[in-house]
């Protein structure tokens, strides 16, 4: 449905070093950079995500995310350990969610400009 996803930040090196670091163990790697703006998607193609620099930044409410897919538990654990490296900060450690579904797995870090984002697999599907 989604084509691809624009978030304003604040400060795009350490921006782009935190989701150089949380999106890499999901397969995901930087497909353009320049002074105002990066692009992350799959190797060889477009970008599905965009950082772009704004003079400032107003984060969406509870009821806004970004979720990641990820294909294994062990890549939403490094995931989670780099968003903590790199500026993010736990918002739900790894592991199971029941309450979401029977195949729910997940963690959840707010980025250093306080972006609530997530890395999943969702076998209930």
């Amino acid at each position: 449905m989604l084509h691809h996803l624009s978030i304003a930040v604040s400060d795009l090196n350490r921006a782009s070093s935190f989701y150089d670091a949380v999106l890499a163990p999901l397969g995901y790697v930087q497909v353009f950079a320049d002074d105002e703006a990066v692009g992350y998607g799959y190797a060889g193609g477009g970008d599905k995500l965009c950082l772009k620099l704004a003079d400032r930044v107003q984060v969406p409410g509870e009821g806004f995310h970004l979720a990641f897919a990820a294909t294994e538990p062990e890549h939403i654990h490094e995931f989670h350990a780099a968003a903590l490296v790199h500026g993010g900060q736990c918002n739900g450690l790894p592991g199971p969610r029941p309450e979401y579904g029977a195949g729910y797995y997940a963690a959840f870090v707010f980025d250093p400009d306080g972006y609530r984002i997530e890395a999943v697999i969702n076998k209930s599907e």
